[in-house]
Order: C-alpha cells, then sequence, then structure tokens
C-alpha cells in the first residue's frame, strides 16, 4: 500500500505553517503503526510555487522551505530502517520559466537550450494552432516578446513544455532520475507522463476537443520509445526500482498500453476509478475493466479515490459512511491501492474561502494540513498556511488513535489484514453481482477465499442467495464475528469468509 504525501501540509519540524522533509520523518512512526508500505512525496523542489512545486527550477535540489538535500537523504534513510520505501514526484513534461534551461533557452533563437523546449512561429496574429492549456481554459502557447516566437505550455504559462523529441532533453531527465536513485529512492511517481510525446505536426484540435485541455487528448506512439528507455534506465538498477504513472486518459484501454509488454511504466493509475461515481454498476465496470485490459503477464492494476488534485472522496461521495464502505472496498480491490494522506481520517473537503485561496487549479480544499490533535493549531505551532479541514477538533489522529471503531482504527484493520491474506494481495477477483444498489466480489487464492459486498445505497439491501458467510470486518463495525444474516445496512460494506456448517 502506498500513501500519497503533500509535504506542504504532512508535518512541519519546525513550528512553520508550511510542512518540510524532516517533519515527515518525525512523523514515519505513525506511518508505520497505520502499515504503511511505500510513501509517495509530492515535488519538494526548488520553485518559484506558481504551481507549488510542479513548476520545478531545479530537479537535483530541495526547496529551502522545505529543508536541504542532508533533510532529503535523512528522510529516504530514516524511511528505509522503518522497513518502508520512498518514491518521489518526477516532472518530466515541463520545467518552471524559472529553470536555468528556459532562461538561457528564451535568452536567443540560437541558444543551446532553444531546441529543450517547443518554440513556433504564430500563425496569423494568433498562436500557431488551437491547442489549450489546463487552468481557466487559456491558450497552451505564450508569445515571448524577445523572439517573437510562441512557447507550448500544457499548464501554466509559468511551466514551459519541454522538446522530448531533443536527445539532449532525454539523456538530461534520465540524469534526473540517476541522481536521485543514486541517493537512494525505490521510484517515482510520473506526472502526466503520457504528455512528454507530442503530435509532431502539431495539428490543431477537431471542433469536439477543441476547448478542452490538450494533454487530455496527448497519447503519441513515440511516447512508448522514451517510457522503454526509462525502463531501462530503472532495472539498471538494484533493489526493484519503480515507476507509477499518471496518464490522464480516460480509456482503460489507452491506461493498459502504457504498460507496455511490461517493458514501460510499473503501475498505472487507474483514473476511471478517481472519477467514477458512488454506483455499484460504475465500480463493476471499472474493476471488468480493468481485468480485461490489464494483462496478468505484464500489467499490475492501480487503484485511487482521491488525490491532491481532486476534491476528497468523503465529500463526492456523501458522507462518512460511504467513505468507510469506500475504504473497505479500495483495499480489498486486486492491485496496489494509493491512499492519500487524510483519508484514513475520513477528511471531508475543506471550504477554505476565497480570499484564502492560493492554488491556480482551486484545489485548496483537498491540500489543507492534517490535524494531528485537537489544539487550537491542530498540531501546528503556527496558523497552517491553508485552513484546516471541518471538524479538526474531533477528526483528528490523536482523538481517532484512541477510539476503536474510528475512521483511522478502520484503516488500520483493513491494512493488516490485507497484508496477512495471499488472497487480498496476490489473488484472482470475480465480480459476483452488481446491480443498482449492490456490488459482491470474490478475491482468491488456492484456500484463502474472501467475499466483499458493498452497499452503494441509504436503504438497506437483501442478498437472497448469499452462501453461508462469517463478517470479519464490517464498515461500520456492526455485525463483526457473526454470521452474514443476508442484508446490508445502508452504505455499510462487509468483508466476509466462508463459514463452516
Amino acid at each position: 500500500m502506498f500513501y500519497h504525501v503533500y509535504p506542504r501540509s504532512f508535518a512541519s519540524s519546525r513550528g512553520a505553517a508550511v510542512g518540510d522533509l524532516a517533519g515527515i520523518q518525525s512523523r514515519l512512526g505513525y506511518l508505520q503503526d497505520l502499515g504503511v508500505g511505500a510513501i509517495w512525496l509530492s515535488p519538494f523542489y526548488p520553485s518559484p510555487m506558481k504551481d507549488f512545486g510542479y513548476d520545478v527550477a531545479d530537479y537535483c535540489g530541495v526547496d529551502p522551505v522545505f529543508g536541504t538535500l542532508d533533510d532529503a537523504d535523512r528522510l529516504i534513510a530514516a524511511v528505509h530502517e522503518r522497513g518502508m520505501r520512498i518514491i518521489i514526484d518526477w516532472v518530466p513534461g515541463h520545467t518552471s520559466d524559472e529553470h536555468p534551461w528556459f532562461v538561457d533557452a528564451r535568452s536567443s533563437r540560437t541558444s543551446k537550450h532553444r531546441d529543450w523546449y517547443v518554440w513556433r512561429d504564430g500563425s496569423g496574429d494568433g498562436p500557431p494552432n488551437n491547442w489549450r492549456a489546463a487552468f481557466k481554459g487559456v491558450p497552451a502557447w505564450t508569445r515571448d516578446p524577445a523572439s517573437g516566437q510562441y512557447f507550448l505550455h500544457s499548464f501554466l504559462p509559468g511551466q514551459p513544455d519541454l522538446n522530448w523529441e531533443n536527445p539532449d532533453v532525454r539523456e538530461a531527465m534520465h540524469g534526473v532520475l540517476r541522481f536521485w536513485l543514486d541517493r537512494g529512492v525505490d521510484g517515482f511517481r510520473a506526472d502526466v507522463v503520457h504528455n512528454i510525446g507530442k503530435d509532431p505536426l502539431l495539428l490543431d484540435l477537431d471542433s469536439e476537443q477543441a476547448g478542452v485541455p490538450r494533454f487530455l487528448f496527448n497519447d503519441e506512439a513515440h511516447t512508448h520509445e522514451y517510457l522503454r528507455e526509462i525502463r531501462s534506465l530503472l532495472d539498471s538498477y538494484d533493489g526493484d526500482r519503480m515507476m507509477v504513472g499518471e496518464v490522464v486518459l480516460f480509456s482503460t484501454e489507452q491506461m493498459a498500453a502504457y504498460y507496455g509488454r511490461g517493458d514501460e511504466l510499473n503501475l498505472v493509475f487507474n483514473f476511471k476509478s478517481l472519477y467514477a461515481p458512488w454506483r455499484a454498476r460504475a465500480w463493476a465496470e471499472c474493476i471488468r475493466e480493468s481485468e480485461a485490459a490489464l494483462s496478468p503477464q505484464y500489467a499490475w492494476p492501480a487503484w485511487v479515490l482521491s488525490n491532491h488534485d481532486l476534491p476528497r472522496h468523503r465529500t463526492r461521495y456523501g458522507g462518512e459512511a460511504q467513505a468507510r464502505a469506500a475504504a473497505l472496498m479500495l483495499l480489498t480491490l486486486r492491485g496496489t491501492p494509493f491512499v492519500y494522506m487524510g483519508e484514513e481520517l475520513g477528511l471531508p473537503e475543506a471550504d477554505v474561502p476565497d480570499e484564502a485561496r492560493v492554488d491556480p487549479g482551486g484545489r485548496d480544499g483537498c491540500r489543507v494540513c492534517i490535524p494531528w490533535d485537537a489544539s487550537l493549531g491542530a498540531g501546528w505551532s503556527e496558523e497552517p498556511w491553508l485552513p484546516l479541514a471541518p471538524e479538526a477538533g474531533l477528526r483528528n489522529v490523536e482523538a481517532q488513535a484512541q477510539d476503536p471503531a474510528s475512521m483511522l482504527n478502520l484503516y488500520r484493520r483493513l491494512i493488516r489484514i490485507r497484508a496477512n491474506s495471499s488472497a487480498l494481495r496476490e489473488g484472482s477477483i470475480e465480480v459476483l453481482r452488481h446491480c443498482g444498489k449492490l456490488l459482491v466480489y470474490r478475491r482468491c487464492m488456492q484456500d484463502d477465499s474472501l467475499i466483499v459486498a458493498v452497499n452503494f445505497s441509504a436503504a438497506e439491501v437483501l442478498w437472497e442467495d448469499a452462501p453461508a458467510l462469517a463478517v470479519e470486518v464490517a464498515s461500520d463495525a456492526r455485525g463483526e464475528g457473526e454470521a452474514f444474516g443476508g442484508s446490508l445496512r445502508p452504505y455499510q460494506a462487509l468483508l466476509m469468509s466462508p463459514r463452516l456448517a
């Protein structure tokens, strides 16, 4: 199981309003107790923070707000000492406009790094084509007054896209990977990695796609060549180094292609699950599409419910009961689960007032700080950089650790059971039943067999032909250790084992 840490909001070692690497190290005991196997860190590199670290000004450093390279080395070592692994965000598609490469690139049409980025002359009085960027739908091109050319940026104008057709760019980015691998990281989460290859003709989008960010349609064949080069680099290191890719394509078949034949990405996030509505049929389709598209020989699923880019799933799904059921489902699916920090506390999306919002994409509500205790600052010595989540006085680590029925302890139990069950770790999955309200699936590995049933509705649901089963875990902690009675309470999920007569 991976645990996703957004460093600004996890923990501070310095009594500051913003978290840091040493703060993460100070809370590793909490993550170990939770049962975390690996940690993924969002960017901590030097950055002007126009996109809060995803605009990288130096891939081989640490922004002073988060500490130093020595702090990074100590954190990596401390994670390994506790038997966990650590991966870090890698942003391959673009840099900050303050990165030395781009500063040189825009200095002259003949500069050394000019072709490290995507430059084109305009078309008539406007940009080279009709591509749009993320964030407010602005054009994906900005004119550079000094040279008169436009540069491509899939996101903010302060995030110019790298030109991966240039072999010097590829070698430089491979050097970044080697820098961190040599320091001991176990791998990377590759940001929007399907966007590194571009249509060499830069053709306009058609009328149906125009106005939608271009990166959502970017699926170029030569990207797979780049990924095979990266996989070869990773495989040259000892210790099972890996990369999980953010491939924001909503076709399961397209997503599956980024595993290659076991020679591209090790894992690819299943974004169909991230956007799936809270309905049994939708989740049954996610499971079946994943099983059909991912070759068992080459691909292993990666499941996620929330992250630093989307509203938290407790709010999206409607409340505490749904979030509990979703936790049981996430941690019993076939594949690797990724848990975003705060999910284990059942944090809802925070209602951040307009005057406090700082993110260009409006994602502040899912990025608020972890509440560690019931104190005024929730364990933060200064007022955190974003307002705290609702109910932080009750929904905090200290309070939930002492409550056996809390969301935190539900996660702890499920993670422990998963670690000890061959069926949940490696077994097959088979959807047994789904309708508008009920989803049932079986996990099986030789003699180890478990049944998961999830009620997606606000009404009691009958499972009339259910076999004899014993309830091992209930999302609402009701009926555990008892025989399954044939019905599920509203928004209840159950993990069950066969019951001997």
